[in-house]
Order: structure tokens, then sequence, then C-alpha cells
């Protein structure tokens, strides 16, 4: 069983002795056991699951060092050859990155172009490593929920993103938990005769990314979401409440998945 240290708190703030300690700490999370008998626990297949949110994890940092490598050699080339710009995205690819280098290679090599060189290969070498996780993402990811990626606009990175920041589905006993739980629930904002809903700023926000990753691309490229959205539009929501609810009936669809899937294994 697992307390969150904010379950504990309570108790020690009303624990009669002072401080902090291991027995006063073991106290309060007996106490707070007991208060609480639906807390969660370890299940079967954590432990595959939190291997693979640990990739998913390491793939957005990978993302992020390049990212910020792309940014430093675009100012580089900048400032030393107009001439050397290259077009949005392409330091992403191979082919680029290598015409890249031969021309900074014919260039005098000064403390700048050393250095733009050395980033060209950074960039290189985080590109390669970025699309090997992808692969291993993407076995991972067949072998876990198969039918997870058949859904629509579902890649390989958020089924993965989505299988690590759920974990084992039997943590949640309805689809109503799980969609509060990645902040999808529809939160009441009604005053007087005005009843409506507002999105929720809580909830995991790393699931809650996924499905709004796998609804904007159902919103370009698949005509049920389409029409869902103009449907929903039609009766008087906002683009963003339509996209709320878009992502509710995404949270449904998920937890159905998983729910199936956890049945056939």
């Amino acid at each position: 069983m697992r307390v969150p240290p904010k379950l504990m708190a309570p108790q020690r703030r009303a624990g009669r002795a002072r401080g902090k300690s291991d027995p006063i700490d073991a106290l309060a999370v007996a106490r707070a056991a007991l208060r609480e008998p639906r807390l969660d626990h370890p299940r079967p297949g954590e432990q595959r699951l939190r291997e693979l949110k640990l990739l998913v994890n390491h793939r957005d940092d990978l993302i992020d060092e390049r990212r910020r490598a792309q940014q430093r050699l675009r100012w580089h080339l900048h400032d030393l050859d107009l001439e050397l710009a290259v077009p949005l995205g392409a330091l992403d690819r191979g082919v680029w990155l290598d015409r890249l280098g031969r021309r900074l290679a014919q260039l005098e090599q000064s403390a700048q172009v050393r250095i733009a060189r050395e980033l060209v290969g950074r960039c290189r070498t985080l590109t390669r490593t970025i699309l090997a996780l992808d692969r291993e993402l993407q076995a991972a990811a067949a072998q876990t929920a198969p039918a997870l990626l058949a859904l629509p606009g579902c890649g390989v990175v958020s089924a993965a993103k989505l299988l690590g920041e759920i974990g084992p589905i039997e943590r949640f006993d309805t689809e109503a938990q799980l969609a509060r739980h990645a902040g999808v629930a529809p939160l009441e904002a009604s005053s007087g005769k005005h009843r409506r809903h507002r999105l929720d700023r809580g909830g995991n926000r790393q699931l809650n990314c996924a499905l709004h990753r796998i609804a904007i691309t159902q919103s370009r490229v698949h005509p049920p979401a389409r029409a869902y959205l103009e449907r929903k539009q039609s009766e008087g929501k906002s683009r963003r409440e339509a996209l709320r609810c878009l992502k509710r009936q995404l949270a449904r669809t998920v937890y159905t998945t998983l729910k199936n899937e956890a049945l056939l294994t």
C-alpha cells in the first residue's frame, strides 16, 4: 500500500510528539493508511509500465537537448554566413546535417566553425538515439497494448505516454476516475440560470497532454471526431469546450481499450 506524503502531514500535526523522526513518520503512515482504505498498492506488470514511462521521459529530455543544440547551431550559422541557413525542421534529418557538415568543413576552421561542427555532430548523435528509442517504444507499445496503436490519431509516443502515465488500468474502477485523473472531466462552473462547465487545470498534465495531442490529430484527419466537434460547437460550445468534450470521450475509449487488453492477457 502506498501512502502519499501529503496524507502524512496532517497526522504529524495532530500527533502529540513534536518533531520529525522515523517512529513519528511510521505512526503517521499507519494512521493515514487506516483512515484511507482505498489507497493504491503495487500490481502485476507495474514495473514494465514504469520502465516504459522512464523511456518516454528520457526521450522527452533528449528532444529538449536536441532543440537547444539546434538553436545554438542556428545562431552560429547565421553569424558565420547567411547562406548557411537551413529550412525549419531540416536539422532533424541526417541528409541536411551531412550536407551542413561538408560545407562547414570547407570554411576556415575558426573557433566558431569548430563549435558549429561539434553541434552538428551532437544533433546527429541525438537524432540517432531518439530514433532508436522510437523503435524500442514501438515494440514495447505493440506488445503491451496493440489496440491502443490502432486508435486514430494515437502514435507511438502518445501510446507509450498513455501506458506509462496510466500504469495498470486496474488502478481505476471506472472510466470516470481515469478522466478525473487525467484532468479531462468537466468541472461545474454554473451561475444562476446559466449552466456550463469549464476546463480542469488539475490532474496528470502529461496524461492530459497525450489525450490533447490525439484530440488535435483527430480533429484534422478523423471524420467522426470532426463531426463530433462541429456538433458540440453548434450546441453553443466554444472550440476549447468542444475539444474538452472530445478528450473526455477519448478517456473513455482509452479506458475501454486497456480494460479489454487486460482481460485478454
